[in-house]
């Protein structure tokens, strides 16, 4: 892979395994838009960049090759052999073949674990659009402003200290509807306990989510999906309606509990689970499996 900086840009030839939609669209984030011409902008980290790919050339727009060394290499987890991790799922069985060719271009995003565990709060029984809207409220109403880029103002995540400055009343006037308690309880909790979430990340994946689960609003699968994306705990496999409908669709019986799902994709894909999973799932939901 070549590396080099050119007029406010890094590009990166050579890349494979990288593709923006199904890296943006598989469910994994929230603050990435669709440009509309292939390309996307977000914001992570206190920066805002565009992300697109040309054939095996990714362009990363609005940064430097300092950014890229110390946040986005990272960030999109570019050490890691996604070739190696497809080659032992598609041999696993037919499905996860199919699954694994068809969202060719996911990588797991390393993500901030405190935006995880308030995103995903704000996810449970909600729709994507209106999960975006409610994080982007969060963030322009108590989040640091971090510039204009193409137009448009971003503002990075709210830390604790500065989402609890927020009432529950006002944690909802940002569309979060009835995840505004939840949201607040958490943030208090954390802030009470001067509790760093971040040191998680160390911890045992049995003992993250045990953690987790302690925060009001977070049960099993928004408990796995923080370990997942924001905490790195590749072993554990969310279990969501699309997930439970392509796991009954290929590997289980219908009557199966989610717990059980769980425990039998964990057994199957061992410490590939939540690879699996986000292959599984961008499968499954593109093509409406299950249904």
């Amino acid at each position: 892979m070549k590396i080099y900086e050119k007029d406010n840009k890094v590009i990166l030839e050579g890349v494979s395994d990288f593709d923006p939609k199904h890296i943006f669209e598989c469910g994994q984030c929230f603050r990435w838009k669709d440009q509309g011409d292939g390309s996307y902008t977000g914001v992570a980290k206190g920066r805002v960049i565009n992300v697109s790919r040309e054939g095996d050339t990714i362009y990363l727009k609005n940064t430097n090759l300092e950014d890229f060394n110390n946040i986005w290499k990272d960030y999109f987890d570019l050490d890691t052999d996604y070739s190696k991790i497809k080659n032992e799922l598609r041999n696993m069985d037919e499905y996860l073949e199919k699954a694994t060719e068809f969202g060719w271009g996911i990588r797991l995003l390393r993500q901030d674990p405190w935006e995880m565990i308030i995103s995903f709060i704000i996810s449970s029984n909600n729709r994507i659009p209106m999960i975006q809207k409610a994080i982007k409220n969060l963030s322009r109403e108590y989040g640091t402003y971090i510039g204009s880029y193409e137009g448009e103002d971003y503002y990075d995540f709210p830390t604790p200290q500065q989402l609890s400055k927020a009432s529950i009343e006002e944690i909802r006037a940002c569309s979060t509807g009835f995840r505004d308690k939840y949201i607040k309880s958490t943030t208090e909790e954390v802030i009470k306990n001067n509790d760093d979430v971040y040191s998680y990340r160390n911890l045992s994946t049995e003992d993250c989510i045990k953690e987790l689960l302690k925060f009001n609003g977070i049960g099993p699968k928004v408990g796995d999906c923080i370990a997942l994306f924001g905490m790195q705990k590749y072993d554990t496999f969310p279990v969501d309606v699309w997930v439970k409908r392509v796991m009954q669709e290929f590997y289980v019986e219908d009557d199966m509990s989610l717990p059980k799902i769980r425990k039998y994709a964990i057994d199957k894909f061992g410490d590939l689970s939540g690879f699996a999973q986000q292959y599984l799932f961008y499968y499954a939901r593109e093509l409406g499996i299950g249904r």
